[in-house]
């Protein structure tokens, strides 16, 4: 583990923030980032995104430092972005980029040289930040509400580099970020000059940081190398923890022994002395004094072997404190028994199609705005009215309408944005509702798995973070009775951290029903063991690869 340097560029002094309801986000964290690219991983609830609006300056610690060295740039996790703006004003340059056109086109106005103060270049580096990020310079004067999401958060990124911000914040940038987009932003942070801090699920992208930092337990820490690197290194400690505790507890056991025997042994003496003094063997004065010295060397006896076993006390603590005990959901899907040669559904674009059935794994693949979610909810709406009738999407003139047909009525779907809860019941109440036929204790037994229990269970859906309703709605599909026949999954990692991710690749690969799975992230879609690839074309048609 890497020391903070001394010339970091972020520093955290004991930096703690309670949210107004009294819910603690961050306790007395300290550490810092330096200059270079870190990623900043830990689990969903961590506080990562609250502390990157820490030193954005957007919330304001309760207690405790934050010094930055230089300005610091942000890009929050969801742009609220007025759709009739120009992308100039995304990009930060509207005031001086007008003055300049103005001064151009012969208004000589004072205010529009206060405008443009040393900015005369300030529209060609516009146009070579957005060729950057893959744009074209006409997107200087489109409206905002012209822009993909994956455009947006492009266009944001090249106007935080257009800025030159020493410090720049990025809060999982490539959610909304198809596979050609997010090329473009690994080319962009490969150069990146100054301190980039990204706080990421997306294992490609934090392949490319100089630095990984942990937030864990309230504790900050700072690994020197990139993802891969830092969680071998930790894998490698947790073996190690865990072999240090297997030793520990064996010294620990072996010393309990040692002393319950010298007790043992020590209380037989003093049975034998005390009866040959009642027996009068030897003299009394001679009884006494051997007494006195058993008394002594049994105090010894009982220091020695006492301290021998609160050492080994202490090393067994000490190393169950290097073990983590994260709770991590274990989730276990029921079965929805289907046969292999059940069919579940066909996908196709009017001159091919292709049938899912059984288990298979399906993933429908790439850019956005090809139609891939207008696809699925097609579907959905098709499973909705029964099966068996072929649902068109049309995507646009002149190019083919691609068909959804579900063949069973129970297909579960996680869409994008969860938006399919009952924000005024309880977490309990509306995973009930998808299980009325599991009993009470069943069902809190198997939400338990997903990390919801006690209290949790009974808060309003409104009351909750985006983490615990992600895990909420992904416990509404996956536990639903009857089971799904099919499972669909659009862009499930968006919201997950890493080692959720890991459970959720275990739970699908085990699950025997049918699954259809949309993402960008070509990690996760690696592990799933995929029978089926499709990815619609950029004439509308659907090619497998």
């Amino acid at each position: 583990m890497s020391i903070p340097t001394l010339h970091s560029s972020v520093t955290l002094d004991r930096l703690t923030f309670t949210w107004p309801d009294g819910t603690t986000a961050l306790d007395a964290v300290s550490g810092s980032f330096g200059s270079g690219r870190t990623g900043l991983v830990g689990r969903n609830g961590a506080g990562k995104s609250t502390l990157l609006r820490l030193m954005a300056g957007e919330l304001t610690p309760t207690s405790g430092f934050l010094t930055a060295t230089g300005e610091v740039a942000y890009l929050p996790q969801q742009l609220t972005l007025d759709v009739d703006r120009r992308v100039a004003d995304l990009l930060g340059i509207a005031a001086p980029l007008d003055a300049v056109r103005a001064i151009g086109a012969g208004d000589v106005d004072q205010a529009h040289f206060d405008a443009v103060g040393d900015e005369w270049d300030i529209e060609a580096r516009a146009e070579m930040s957005l060729a950057e990020a893959g744009l074209a310079p006409e997107f200087l004067d489109r409206t905002v509400g012209e822009l993909s999401g994956g455009e947006a958060v492009l266009v944001a990124i090249a106007g935080i580099r257009l800025r030159r911000a020493p410090i720049t914040l990025l809060d999982e940038p490539t959610n909304n970020l198809d596979r050609d987009a997010r090329a473009k932003l690994a080319s962009m942070v490969r150069s990146w000059k100054g301190t980039l801090i990204v706080v990421s699920h997306d294992l490609s992208l934090l392949e490319l940081m100089d630095d990984t930092a942990e937030l864990y337990a309230q504790t900050l820490s700072v690994f020197g190398g990139p993802y891969s690197e830092w969680r071998a290194w930790l894998d490698a400690e947790q073996e190690a923890a865990r072999q240090a505790e297997v030793t520990a507890k064996q010294e620990f056991r072996k010393e309990k022994r040692q002393r319950i025997e010298a007790e043992v042994k020590l209380a037989h003496r003093a049975r034998t002395a005390k009866k040959a003094e009642i027996e009068k063997r030897v003299p009394k004065i001679i009884a006494h004094g051997r007494k006195m010295a058993a008394e002594v060397s049994a105090g010894r006896l009982r220091t020695e072997v006492g301290a021998k076993e609160d050492a080994a006390r202490t090393a067994l603590d000490e190393a169950g404190r290097r073990l983590r005990s994260d709770a991590s959901m274990k989730i276990e899907l029921p079965d929805p028994q289907v046969s292999r040669s059940r069919r579940i559904a066909q996908i196709g674009d009017g001159e091919h199609s292709w049938i899912i059935q059984g288990p298979d794994r399906v993933a429908l693949i790439g850019p956005n705005g090809a139609g891939k979610t207008t696809l699925l909810e097609r579907l959905m709406a098709d499973a909705a009215d029964g099966g068996h009738d072929s649902a068109q999407v049309p995507l646009g003139t002149e190019r083919p309408a691609l068909t959804a047909t579900a063949l069973t009525d129970r297909v579960g779907y996680l869409p994008q944005r969860v938006d399919g809860l009952d924000e005024h019941r309880s977490v309990f109440e509306n995973i009930a509702d998808a299980a009325p036929q599991v009993p009470e204790k069943e069902l809190r037994n198997r939400l338990a798995r997903f990390l919801i229990r006690g209290a949790t269970a009974e808060r309003p859906v409104a009351a909750l973070s985006g983490g615990e309703r992600f895990r909420v709605a992904l416990a509404k599909l996956l536990l639903s009775d009857p089971a799904p026949h099919l499972v669909v999954l659009d862009e499930p990692t968006n919201n997950l951290d890493i080692d959720t991710v890991d459970q959720l690749v275990e739970a699908l690969r085990a699950y025997r029903g049918a699954v259809l799975v949309v993402s960008h992230d070509d990690a996760f879609l690696a592990r799933l063991g995929l029978d089926l690839t499709l990815e619609i074309q950029p004439d509308g048609s659907l090619a497998a690869i």
